[in-house]
């Protein structure tokens, strides 16, 4: 008779920093999933460089059984975990775990962001919220649009006070808490000025000179432009307003990059139904958990 043996406990995959000389590995990994990967993608080529003071985080890497690099995790103002599988999330999550929490969020693929999360919600204070189910959509092609509004335009430096009086309320409204209280204040109001003088926050400003409609291209990158921070002023909602205007920004963004990406809380649907008639589809599921 054979006697099997219990296989051998695995060892946990090795977490190493990843610093200044690694940017083409964490490159490549960004672009095997370049839609879901745009806020760091966008980032990195921004700042051309892995060293933390520069890129605003720091990138914790996890190597498959043949060197090559197959997860990651940002862990910066958003903790942005890239690629991997459940044994790699979960290491990174341990690693991260081991200091103190710098995120604001945890944005991610559904799946990355549920086997962190299970880590990591051992270690931190309880989520503020968690938000499991947000489809990434995306559009490629213009003449899938309807027509756009042609008063929309990049907001100026001169309307700088009024768009981010909408940004915040647009803020506060999605997630709860004004971005202008605390320490975040100034952050958010540098936030929102830089859009401004990149010429990538868009609105339809009013006779008044009050922001009917915004939305920022919150992140460029050679394969797609991610649209953030949608709004309506509320007393205007339901009247087409929203289509119109967003139909405008994704035809700009389309000049810009190959396609054009969002990303939707499930439970909203009126948002849904608009970035249906937009001609968007979806391409992931994404998930938010914030602190």
């Amino acid at each position: 008779m054979t006697t099997l043996r219990p296989a051998p406990p695995q060892s946990a995959p090795f977490v190493e920093s990843l610093g200044a000389g690694r940017e083409a590995e964490v490159t490549a990994l960004l672009d095997a999933d370049p839609i879901v990967n745009v806020t760091l993608a966008a980032r990195l080529a921004a700042a051309r460089s892995l060293i933390p003071a520069v890129l605003g985080g720091q990138v914790l890497g996890v190597r498959d059984s043949a060197g090559q690099l197959g997860a990651a995790v940002f862990n910066g103002g958003n903790l942005l975990p890239i690629g991997g599988q459940p044994a790699a999330w979960s290491a990174l999550a341990r690693e991260v775990a081991s200091g103190r929490r710098a995120c604001t969020s945890i944005v991610g693929r559904r799946e990355s962001v549920a086997a962190m999360w299970d880590v990591l919600g051992r270690y931190w204070e309880a989520a503020r919220a968690i938000r499991a189910e947000q489809p990434l959509l995306l559009i490629d092609d213009a003449r899938l649009l309807p027509d756009g509004d042609p008063w929309v335009r990049a907001i100026r430096p001169s309307e700088g006070e009024a768009y981010l009086y909408a940004a915040a309320a647009m803020f506060t409204e999605e997630l709860g808490i004004s971005p202008l209280v605390e320490r975040g204040g100034a952050a958010y109001r540098r936030r929102i000025g830089a859009l401004i003088a990149a010429g990538l926050a868009y609105g339809l400003v009013g006779t008044d000179g009050r922001i009917v409609f915004k939305a920022d291209l919150g992140a460029v990158s050679a394969h797609t432009c991610q649209i953030q921070g949608v709004w309506v002023r509320p007393d205007l909602r339901g009247r087409g307003v929203g289509t119109a205007a967003l139909a405008t920004v994704i035809r700009h963004a389309l000049t810009l990059a190959p396609t054009v990406s969002l990303y939707v809380n499930g439970f909203n649907e009126p948002a849904r139904r608009m970035y249906d008639t937009l001609g968007m589809r979806q391409v992931a599921t994404l998930s938010t958990v914030l602190f």
